[in-house]
């Protein structure tokens, strides 16, 4: 979850000619001159295996099998007999860290699918800087369509958790840079009056403290004091868009600022119905807030 925190300052260092890194956020992520990148490992990674205390099913499935950088991990219940509504999740991280198989989206995705009753599909995407955007957003319409395909040809490899999904009732989710992933997927679909999904019905989208950023600082960025020991302060966060926007872009690119100047023109589209969750302690607060208040995500 965007809540990690450590012990080290996470603070952008700025390094001169002595050294060859040139971009840190510490205890994070390191990027070399040469270009090799170094991901210190904050949070544990595990397998899919877990307790019977929960009941439910877990297992890792490969969504691109061509070049192995694009998988999923499935929670699904074992004690729910009717077929389940799907939500689709992407983790956060600045698009720079993270994973499907970090200890903390394990267990709050297989707590939170057996609390609420759902299949969870959590999408392991590629990271920046090594993969820059939108390479996030390609993994994430590249995961809805391997569902499809999974629908479609009836799959044997994944009856195990599709006999139990109803693909009526699909919902992307997401928290940080995840839920930016979400929206911008949702986005893209919603240009095309979501028909490349068909058989799938995408119902809504669930965003969690979503990361977003500009060049003029809103209220809260100016203003609110920051923890020196969050994960997402305003340096970290100026950081993780300088490695995750294409060369030479700022953070007015539309990825960024979908209110920048060239944005798509939200209004126009026909987006789907989305919760937005917020922090009244998230550096990033005053634009959720006016995000939602501007009524970003749905038109009713």
């Amino acid at each position: 979850m965007t809540a990690v925190t450590s012990s080290p300052g996470l603070r952008p260092q700025s390094i001169g000619n002595y050294s060859s890194v040139v971009e840190e956020i510490e205890g994070l992520i390191k990027v070399h001159k040469d270009g090799h990148v170094e991901r210190p490992q904050i949070v544990p990674c595990v397998t899919a295996a877990f307790g019977p205390e929960l009941n439910v099913t877990s297992r890792d499935m490969v969504i691109d099998k061509f070049t192995n950088t694009c998988w999923a991990r499935f929670y699904v219940p074992n004690f729910h007999e009717k077929q389940l509504p799907l939500l689709v999740y992407f983790d956060g991280g600045g698009f720079c860290v993270g994973s499907a198989a970090w200890s903390c989206y394990q267990e709050f995705l297989a707590k939170l699918s057996a609390k609420v009753g759902c299949l969870i599909m959590s999408v392991n995407y590629r990271l920046a800087p090594e993969n820059p955007l939108p390479a996030a957003y390609e993994d994430g319409l590249k995961a809805l369509m391997w569902v499809k395909e999974q629908v479609l040809h009836q799959c044997e490899a994944s009856e195990w958790w599709a006999r139990k999904c109803n693909f009526s009732s699909v919902f992307l989710a997401g928290d940080s840079a995840g839920a930016n992933i979400a929206f911008w997927v949702a986005t893209r679909l919603a240009a095309f009056e979501a028909a490349p999904l068909k058989p799938l019905n995408l119902k809504g989208m669930i965003l969690i403290q979503p990361f977003f950023g500009g060049e003029a600082r809103t209220v809260s960025e100016k203003c609110m004091a920051q923890s020196p020991h969050s994960a997402l302060n305003l340096a970290a966060s100026d950081t993780y868009w300088r490695l995750a926007l294409p060369s030479g872009a700022d953070r007015d690119h539309p990825w960024c600022n979908p209110f920048a100047k060239g944005s798509v023109e939200l209004q126009r589209l026909k987006l789907f119905p989305a919760l937005v969750c917020i922090s009244e302690l998230d550096v990033l607060l005053w634009r959720e807030v006016v995000k939602r208040s501007n009524r970003w995500c749905s038109k009713g």
